[in-house]
C-alpha cells in the first residue's frame, strides 16, 4: 500500500482509536485519495503570510514535546519553496529547548491559527537549523540583522482544521 500524508498523524494506535470511536471510514476514504496535500498552494501562502503568530511543536529524542509560541511582522513565517518554510530564530530566554530537540529530533509541527476569521492549519514536517549567515540572508530575504539563526521547515502534510471551538476574537492595537 502507497504512504498517504496522513501517515503522518494516523499511527497503527489513531487508526484503533478512529475505529473505535467511528470517525475510521471517511479517514480511510481520504487515504485513498492520497491523504492531506504537502505542496503549499496560494491559499495556504496568503493564510501564512498573513499570521503574525504561529506555534511549533517539537520534540526530545526520548519523545519529550516542547510547544514555543512565535510571534513576529505578518510575513515572518515565509513560504520559500513548494513544500519549504523557513523563519528567524532569536536568542529569546536562552532556554534553546526547540533548537536542542531539532538537534535530535527533525520531527516537528507548525500551527497557525487566526481568531478572527475563526480558522486553523496544522502543517506537519521536518525542521532544521540554519545558522550560516549567508544563508540565513538569503532565507529571510535579506535577512535580518537581530536573527541568530533561522528554522528550515520541510512541509510533509497540512491540513486546514475546522472551525468549531475557535474563539472569536479581535486582536487590540497597541
Amino acid at each position: 500500500m502507497d504512504r498517504s500524508t496522513t501517515d503522518v498523524a494516523f499511527t497503527p494506535a489513531v487508526k484503533a482509536q478512529q475505529q473505535h470511536w467511528g470517525s475510521r471510514r471517511g479517514y480511510a476514504a481520504l487515504e485513498s485519495r492520497g491523504g492531506w496535500p504537502a505542496d503549499i498552494d496560494a491559499g495556504l501562502t496568503e493564510f501564512i503570510e498573513a499570521r503574525d503568530s504561529f506555534f511549533l511543536a517539537t520534540a526530545s529524542a526520548d519523545g519529550q514535546p516542547y510547544m514555543q509560541h512565535r510571534g513576529g511582522a505578518p510575513g515572518f513565517l515565509r513560504v520559500v519553496g513548494p513544500r519549504t518554510l523557513a523563519f528567524a530564530d532569536y536568542r529569546g530566554n536562552k532556554q534553546f529547548i526547540s533548537v536542542g530537540n531539532l538537534s535530535e529530533n527533525p520531527r516537528a509541527m507548525i500551527f497557525l491559527i487566526d481568531y478572527v476569521e475563526q480558522q486553523r492549519v496544522k502543517i506537519w514536517g521536518k525542521a532544521r537549523v540554519v545558522e550560516d549567515a549567508a544563508q540565513v540572508a538569503k532565507l529571510l530575504r535579506a535577512g535580518d540583522p537581530k536573527a541568530d539563526r533561522a528554522i528550515v521547515f520541510e512541509v510533509e502534510a497540512w491540513d486546514v482544521n475546522c472551525p468549531q471551538h475557535i474563539p472569536a476574537m479581535v486582536p487590540v492595537k497597541r
